[in-house]
């Protein structure tokens, strides 16, 4: 029986699993549990995070991954965490959890109202020292506790994120990482550490912090009493891990400053590494701690391509889904088979889902679909099906362009994981609108991954994290671009902001409904 096991906790926004990993990167064993947070009627937008039964759904993922793999708790030479970024718990001085929500909640617009009615360039003075803004950070939380709930307020000690909380859970000592500290807009971004400056311009108590410890940093051991609990050993060492886009970079070897990511799932993550952290002088994009501490990455985030093609299966193609249960058959597969015969550019019909970022000015158009003609030879469910495909391919293109309007640069070619790319089709018609090519890596658990690396990298069993990535992640597909496709997306490309500029004005007129914006706009 191996001794190097090690094991990743990966906190998400939907789900807790455990991840088992021998030290060669082999998946050995994955549970999964979903959770919810809970909306509290009382506060609109609100998602609180309940610590008691998420913590005992993370020890039974925990403990069943044990048993399942019939390894010996004994085994597992070291733990890691990652998790959604943004959620944030507090503690009060004994280390009790008093208040936690998650990276969704969204309770607090009366709150950004007040930040900016205080001083209307304090988000971009603190972007430029944080990287990030209103629309995702604690800031605005923290402020509702402080306005709603002020016993809750003066009672806490710590704040903390969400991987933090489950190491803090596991060794009894509570340390933020930079990776995922940093989405809070409490960090001085370039230093990687606290900034109690930022807290004392927003109104906000400037003794919150607990200490930071570097990502790869071994923050102490399993406690006792987690052997019933959890099936874990005492004594076992537990690592810093990181968000999870950061450490999902490390698991599909982006590791490297001008190495770039993008992340495909309910919502699409483009990450860029650089080692030096220059903000956007717009305040465009959003700028984080990479989990390797001498990188940091730029990250464009678009809201929801994933759930629109859910919506758009499970309300268009009930056919498909039957066949597909018959045949055993993705229904994703059978879609794309059909949409590979419409020709790029979808005869010049387009959509508005989400829009290209704008961190500081965050908010989508009402979901649209126009130029089709009422033809249903060309202008079928199938020519839909591909033009949200290619919607989602050209907000990506022009998060690469808005990165590159800060760095200089743009990718020689992208590293694409997460559930869309299992679809060969998306995956090419994204090489094709980016003009190059796309690397798909054979792991399915990125996020775990790159946590099972740091936690190797903490106990010394890696040397290095970068090179270490790279040698264990491997790639199993590169797809090139279609020059003639390329050179019609990027007219398409141009037509297609345009389009989109447009459905953003209806909404600021009021006469359709945005689907997503920024609390306080």
């Amino acid at each position: 029986m191996s001794s190097n096991y090690l094991l990743a906790i990966d906190a998400g926004t939907g789900s807790v699993r455990a991840v088992l990993f021998d030290q060669k990167g082999n998946q050995i064993a994955c549970v999964q549990k979903e959770w919810e947070h809970r909306v509290n009627p009382l506060y609109p937008g609100s998602m609180d995070f309940d610590w008691i039964h998420n913590w005992e759904l993370a020890c039974g993922c925990i403990s069943q991954v044990i048993a399942g793999s019939a390894a010996n708790p004994r085994d597992i030479a070291a733990i890691s965490t990652t998790c959604m970024r943004e959620g944030i718990v507090l503690y009060d001085k004994e280390g009790s959890e008093l208040w936690a929500c998650a990276n969704v909640d969204a309770r607090s617009n009366d709150e950004v109202e007040q930040l900016i009615l205080h001083d209307p360039e304090l988000e971009r003075i603190l972007y430029r020292e944080s990287g990030q803004s209103f629309a995702l950070d604690a800031i605005p939380r923290l402020l509702w506790v402080k306005n709603k709930l002020p016993e809750v307020y003066e009672k806490t000690a710590y704040i903390g994120m969400f991987n933090d909380w489950l190491i803090y859970k596991l060794t009894g000592i509570l340390a933020v990482e930079p990776s995922n500290g940093s989405t809070s807009g409490l960090f001085h971004l370039k230093s990687r550490t606290w900034n109690p400056e930022i807290n004392q311009r927003c109104g906000l108590r400037t003794d919150l912090f607990p200490p930071v410890k570097e990502c790869g940093t071994v923050i102490g051991k399993t406690i006792s009493g987690l052997e019933q609990s959890a099936g874990l050993s005492e004594g076992i060492p537990v690592v810093a891990g990181g968000g999870d886009a950061q450490l999902g970079c490390i698991g599909v070897g982006v590791v490297n400053s001008g190495d770039a990511a993008v992340f495909g799932g309910s919502f699409w993550q483009y990450e860029y590494n650089t080692d030096t952290p220059v903000m956007d002088p717009d305040c465009r994009v959003r700028v984080n701690c990479h989990a390797i501490p001498s990188l940091w990455q730029y990250e464009a985030l678009a809201f929801k391509p994933g759930l629109v093609l859910r919506w758009f299966r499970d309300s268009f193609c009930l056919a498909e889904k039957e066949t597909a249960l018959r045949s055993g058959r993705s229904v994703y597969d059978l879609m794309n088979e059909e949409a590979e015969k419409i020709p790029p550019g979808c005869y010049g019909m387009m959509c508005a889902f989400s829009d290209i970022m704008n961190f500081i000015n965050w908010k989508h158009a009402a979901p649209t679909f126009s130029n089709f003609q009422l033809d249903s030879d060309k202008f079928n469910h199938y020519t839909f099906y591909r033009a949200i495909l290619e919607n989602t391919a050209f907000i990506t293109k022009g998060h690469l362009d808005l990165v590159k309007n800060t760095t200089g640069h743009f990718p020689e070619e992208i590293t694409f994981a997460g559930g869309a790319a299992n679809s060969r089709l998306w995956a090419q018609i994204l090489s094709d609108v980016l003009g190059i090519p796309v690397n798909i890596p054979k792991v399915r658990e990125a996020t775990a991954l790159g946590a099972a690396i740091l936690a190797g990298y903490g106990i010394g069993l890696y040397e290095d994290i970068s090179q270490t990535a790279k040698e264990l992640v491997i790639i199993e597909q590169r797809l090139t671009p279609d020059m003639n496709n390329n050179r019609i997306y990027e007219k398409m490309f141009r037509t297609w902001k345009d389009f989109y500029h447009t459905q953003l004005t209806l909404c600021d007129r009021k006469i359709t409904k945005n689907m997503w914006i920024a609390p306080g706009l």
